[in-house]
C-alpha cells in the first residue's frame, strides 16, 4: 500500500492534549502510549522486552529490541532507555555501537519502516501485535540500511517475535522478511515515495510532512533536505566549561576535547560517556548544546540602558541548565538570578543544578510569579514542541503532533508578555525556544512587538562570529549549519 500524498506516508504518533500541561508552565511531557506512525494495539498483560536471554538472539539485538518495546509501551525515551540496557547486559565497544546504531536507526525511521510493513503483509498496520511490530521494525532496518547479512535479520527478527510470546506469528514475521529481502532498498524507497516534492522529501529524510512543511517556511525548499537529513545524524557531545570554575582551553585539554567554534565556554567530544568524565562529574563542566550556551551567554551580553543592578530574571527555568549557566556568570558579576519553574520535580532539579550559585528557586507559574518588577535582564526559554532537538531524541519525530502548536504559541506570548512587565525600561528580555516553526518564533515575537509595544533588537552580534542566522533581527540556528539544535532567540525592551 502506498502512503498518501497528503500525509507523506506518515502517521504521527501522538495523541492530543499535551498542550494542557504546558499550559500549566511546565514543558510538554510525551507520557502517551502510541505504537509507531500507524497505532498498533495495545501490549497484553505479561507481554512487551523480555527479561531473559532470547535463544538465538545476540546480547546486542536484545538490548535494542527491549528499548523499542520500552518506547512503544511506556513511552520511553530511547536515548535515555538505551543504556541502562546496554549495561544491562555489559555491554561495550562494537557491541555496544552495534546496538546503538540499529536502536536509533530503528526509531528514527519508523514511518519509513511502517510503510514497507504496510506493503508487504495483508494486516493492517494497526492490527499487528506491538511485539511483531517492534521486531520487524528492527529487522527491515537491518536489512535496508545496514549491512547485516540478510539471513542475520530473518533469523533474529522471528526469533524476537517467539520470545515474545507470539509464537503463531513467527511465521507471519518470517513471511514478511523474506518479502523485504527479496526487494533492494533503492527499489523500495522508490516504490513508497509519495507523490509531491514536499511529501517526497519527508519521506527521504523520514520526517512526518508537517514538519518537513514548518522547516520549510524558515529555510526554504532548496536547503529543506539538508536540514531534515541533519536530524539523522549523530550530533557531537557539546561540554559547557562553568564559568568562573574552569576555561574551555584546560576543560578541552582535561577530556581530549577541542574548544567550541562560537561559544567561548564550549568543549566538542566526538562521542563517549560525558558523565563519566572528571569534570563532569566534580561540577566543573556540564553537558550542554553549545546553543543553549550562546542564548544563556546572550541574556548577560546584550546591553542594558542605564546600570545593571544585578537582578536577572529565568522565568521557565526547568530542568536548570541556562540556569546554572547564567547563575555562574551572575556570581562573576556580583549579580543574583531568580529561577521560576512550577512544576515540583523540575524546581528540584534547578535547586540541585544552581547548588552554590547565588540562584533563588521559586516554584510559580512563570505568568503569574508573584516577583516583583524591575529586572534588569529575563529570560523566557519557554515550553515549545522541540523540534529543534530531534536529533537527540530519535523518536520524537513521530511523538510531535502539530495540533499542539497553537496552543504552545498562546502559552509562549503569555509568558513574554509577564517577562515585558517584570524587566524594568531600558532592560532586556531574551526570549528562546528549541523550534524552528514560526508560529513559536517569529509570529510571537511579532505579535510582542504589535500588540505590547515591545521594541526587538538586532539579535546577530551576540553570538558573532556565528554565520548565516536569517534575515531577521533574531538569531535562528541550525545543526546542518551550525552543529548546534535548531535553536531560536530574539532581544527585546519594553516600550
Amino acid at each position: 500500500m502506498s502512503p498518501t500524498a497528503s500525509s507523506g506516508g506518515f502517521r504521527s504518533r501522538s495523541k492530543k492534549g499535551r498542550a494542557a500541561s504546558a499550559h500549566r508552565g511546565q514543558r510538554p511531557q510525551d507520557a502517551h502510549r502510541q505504537h509507531g506512525p500507524g497505532r498498533a494495539r495495545t501490549s497484553r498483560p505479561g507481554r512487551g522486552a523480555p527479561t531473559r536471554d532470547i535463544r538465538g538472539v545476540d546480547k546486542p539485538r536484545q538490548a535494542a529490541y527491549a528499548t523499542l518495546r520500552k518506547v512503544t509501551d511506556d513511552a520511553a525515551y530511547g536515548n535515555l532507555t538505551l543504556p541502562h540496557e546496554l549495561r544491562a547486559r555489559n555491554l561495550s565497544g562494537r557491541d555496544a555501537a552495534f546496538a546503538t546504531e540499529i536502536t536509533y536507526g530503528t526509531l528514527r525511521h519508523l514511518g519509513v519502516l511502517d510503510e514497507v510493513v504496510r506493503a508487504c503483509s495483508n494486516r493492517l498496520l494497526e492490527n499487528i501485535a506491538p511485539e511483531v511490530l517492534d521486531a520487524l521494525r528492527l529487522g527491515i532496518y537491518q536489512v535496508l540500511f545496514t549491512r547485516v547479512e540478510p539471513h542475520a535479520a530473518v533469523d533474529t527478527t522471528v526469533n524476537l517475535v517467539g520470545a515474545s510470546g507470539e509464537q503463531k506469528l513467527k511465521g507471519f514475521a518470517n513471511a514478511i522478511m523474506r518479502t523485504v529481502t527479496r526487494t533492494p532498498k533503492k527499489t523500495w524507497l522508490e516504490k513508497l515515495t509519495p507523490a509531491g516534492e514536499m511529501a517526497a522529501i519527508a519521506f527521504r529524510t523520514a520526517h512526518p510532512k508537517w514538519i518537513a512543511d514548518s522547516f520549510s517556511r524558515v529555510i526554504g525548499i532548496g536547503e529543506l533536505e539538508v536540514a531534515l537529513a541533519a536530524d539523522s545524524e549523530r550530533p557531537l557531545v557539546h561540554l559547557a566549561a562553568l564559568p568562573g570554575e574552569i576555561t574551555a582551553e584546560e576543560l578541552a585539554l582535561a577530556t581530549g576535547g577541542r574548544t567550541a567554534r562560537y561559544s567561548p565556554y564550549g568543549v566538542y567530544l566526538d562521542g563517549g560517556d560525558p558523565a563519566r568524565l572528571e569534570p563532569v562529574k566534580s561540577g566543573l563542566a556540564r553537558v550542554q548544546d553549545e546553543g543553549s550556551q550562546l542564548i544563556a551567554r546572550a541574556l548577560v551580553e546584550a546591553p542594558v540602558e542605564g546600570e545593571d543592578a544585578g537582578r536577572w530574571l529565568d522565568l521557565c527555568a526547568g530542568p536548570g541548565g541556562k540556569a546554572a549557566f547564567i547563575g555562574a556568570l551572575a556570581r562573576m558579576e556580583q549579580a543574583h538570578l531568580d529561577a521560576v519553574e512550577p512544576a515540583a520535580h523540575r524546581a528540584k532539579l534547578v535547586e540541585t543544578a544552581c547548588a552554590g550559585l547565588p540562584v533563588t528557586v521559586h516554584r510559580a507559574d512563570g505568568r503569574a510569579s508573584g516577583l516583583e518588577a524591575g529586572f534588569d535582564r529575563v529570560l523566557v526559554d519557554a515550553p515549545c514542541s522541540g523540534l529543534g532537538a530531534l536529533r537527540r531524541r530519535p523518536e520524537a519525530r513521530w511523538r510531535k503532533q502539530e495540533a499542539d502548536i497553537p496552543g504552545l504559541a498562546s502559552l509562549q506570548f503569555e509568558l513574554l508578555k509577564a517577562a515585558l512587565e517584570l524587566v524594568r525600561p531600558g532592560g532586556v528580555v531574551v526570549y528562546s525556544t528549541c523550534s524552528p516553526d514560526v508560529r513559536e518564533t517569529r509570529q510571537v515575537v511579532e505579535r510582542a512587538v504589535r500588540e505590547l509595544a515591545a521594541t526587538e533588537e538586532d539579535a546577530h552580534g551576540l553570538v558573532a562570529p556565528m554565520p548565516d542566522l536569517g534575515h531577521e533581527k533574531s538569531v535562528q540556528m541550525w545543526p546542518h549549519r551550525h552543529g548546534t539544535d535548531a535553536m531560536f532567540f530574539a532581544v527585546l525592551r519594553r516600550g
